[in-house]
């Protein structure tokens, strides 16, 4: 539970760094997924034997984790410069209701009526921030909402895909399949629409690295290490506090003011966090 808490100040950064930066939004996922990848080699490479021993199933598995990861990156990436912060990371992290049923009807996880009503407590304050979130500097809302939510089903196919292959398999072994499919995939797609891979001025080469540290290493490395330990229900609603993190950062550094329901929502998807966490211990 410790662990979820530095992930989540960690997601929090994203939506911010995203929207300071100028780059495609294809290179720069890439980018975040690499840099990843690289600052996580030396220690992926201790364990090179695990790795070399996954099995067939689980390294499919493992692979389309890294599909849905690169979809939801392309798609939530866009989503951020369409509307505002509040909304992107908001909607997309609805995911928890998409896990919760993909993770009783796939994984045979239990649910009881405690941590669903948590869920539900969750999901009504995301609601509410969505509605308290100011839409008028937002140059394509509905788009940005419609792309948000796209990226929440496709982040609660990642984390089910997740739960299933960590049941078995190593930390780094398996996020080191996962960030080489993403990334492999996500340079497919800055090929295939003709961006720029490496003309980047200085800050954003500090931009994606930032990006590669908090919301990859400690941000979806500590989720992945988490999913071990907790059920992947718990996981998702527990990022749903990623929207009041994002929302408080963007007041301070994007002069984003949140409304009254916004600050409202904040409370309430706190309240449904600790309910369903509470469930777990109980």
């Amino acid at each position: 539970m410790a662990a979820l808490v530095v992930a989540v100040v960690a997601v929090s950064t994203s939506a911010i760094l995203i929207r300071l930066s100028d780059a495609p939004k294809g290179p720069m996922a890439f980018w975040r997924v690499t840099f990843t990848l690289l600052l996580l080699a030396p220690l992926a490479w201790r364990e090179r034997t695990s790795l070399a021993k996954l099995g067939r199933g689980d390294a499919i598995s493992a692979g389309f984790a890294g599909l849905a990861l690169a979809a939801h990156f392309v798609s939530w990436f866009e989503s951020v410069d369409r509307t505002t912060v509040a909304a992107s990371v908001t909607l997309v992290t609805t995911q928890p209701a998409f896990v919760a049923v993909g993770a009783a009807l796939l994984l045979d996880e239990s649910i009881d009526r405690r941590t669903v009503a948590g869920i539900v407590v969750a999901l009504a304050g995301a609601g509410l921030m969505s509605l308290g979130a100011e839409q008028g500097s937002a140059p394509e809302p509905l788009l940005g909402n419609l792309l948000a939510l796209a990226g929440a089903v496709l982040a609660g196919a990642y984390v089910l895909a997740g739960r299933s292959v960590r049941q078995r398999v190593a930390l780094l072994p398996y996020v080191t399949v996962v960030y080489s499919v993403c990334a492999v995939t996500l340079l497919g797609y800055v090929l295939l629409l003709g961006d720029p891979i490496v003309d980047y001025p200085g800050h954003e080469w500090l931009l994606f690295l930032g990006m590669a540290i908090g919301p990859g290493v400690f941000g979806h490395t500590v989720i992945n290490w988490a999913l071990e330990h907790v059920e992947s229900s718990v996981v998702s609603v527990s990022l749903v506090g990623e929207p009041v993190g994002s929302t408080l950062l963007a007041l301070v550094i994007l002069s984003e003011v949140p409304g009254t329901v916004t600050v409202l929502g904040g409370a309430v998807v706190l309240t449904g966090i600790y309910v369903t966490a509470s469930a777990r211990r109980a």
